[in-house]
């Protein structure tokens, strides 16, 4: 059974950082693409970031040039560091498996979310 779980969220100034972790269990996480998707207040889910098995990574235009994910797969566990923090990048913030390697847009399955808030 595929497992995900978020931690590292919180309150953040804006301008600030965060790192958020994801621990996966349950499947072969070198084998798979890895997704970071969150949902704002009152809106849709929003796919962020995502990473392949080899590492290439792929960003949202919203977050581009702020945000760095990353794979440990020793520790199975997928990561998404957030900088120069935005009122607007308050969100759940979920982790989501890919169905391949190469998946790096899915949004399912996914965790039950950390929750990053950007506020003075």
């Amino acid at each position: 059974e595929v497992q995900l779980v978020e931690s590292g969220g919180g309150l953040v100034q804006p301008g600030g950082s965060l790192k958020v972790s994801c621990a996966a269990s349950g499947f072969i996480f070198s084998d798979y693409a890895m997704n970071w998707v969150r949902q704002a207040p009152g809106k849709g889910l929003e796919w962020v970031s995502g990473i392949n098995a080899p590492g290439v990574q792929y960003y949202a235009d919203s977050v581009n040039h702020r945000a760095i994910i990353s794979r440990d797969n020793a520790k199975n566990t997928l990561y998404l560091q957030l900088n120069d923090l935005r009122p607007e990048d308050t969100a759940m913030y979920y982790c989501a498996k890919g169905r391949t390697a190469f998946s790096v847009y899915d949004r399912e399955p996914r965790g039950q979310g950390t929750r990053v808030t950007v506020s003075l």
